[in-house]
């Protein structure tokens, strides 16, 4: 794996481990009351989704190894492009069901190069 895909790659992990350990133990209700754990959530995920991108422009077999790819880049394009229209069930949604999963792909991708 290139120097650059793997930066991208902890760029990813960092994201995923700010936003579980600024989550961890919230509600949907207390994410819905902090404006500024929001804010901060999609912004990682924005990180996540153009990282994610640029690593497999990169290295196209990233696709193969996160097949997530495209939808956690279509999620950063919604974020980004319709900031007026996120859906917070969507985001939370996510966070509980996908970014632990997206965090434990990345983490097996840097431990085997």
């Amino acid at each position: 794996m290139s120097r650059l895909v793997s930066q991208r790659l902890h760029d990813i992990r960092s994201a995923c481990d700010f936003i579980i350990r600024h989550t961890d133990g919230m509600t949907f209700d207390d994410y819905l009351q902090s404006e500024l754990i929001r804010a901060a959530v999609e912004r990682k995920l924005e990180i996540i989704g153009e990282a994610l991108r640029q690593a497999e422009e990169l290295d196209p077999d990233i696709g193969v190894r996160i097949p997530e790819v495209r939808r956690i880049v279509d999620m950063r394009n919604r974020l980004i492009h319709g900031y007026d229209a996120v859906d917070d069930d969507i985001v939370w949604s996510t966070l509980q069901s996908r970014l632990p999963a997206l965090r434990t792909r990345v983490i097996a991708l840097l431990e085997s190069d």
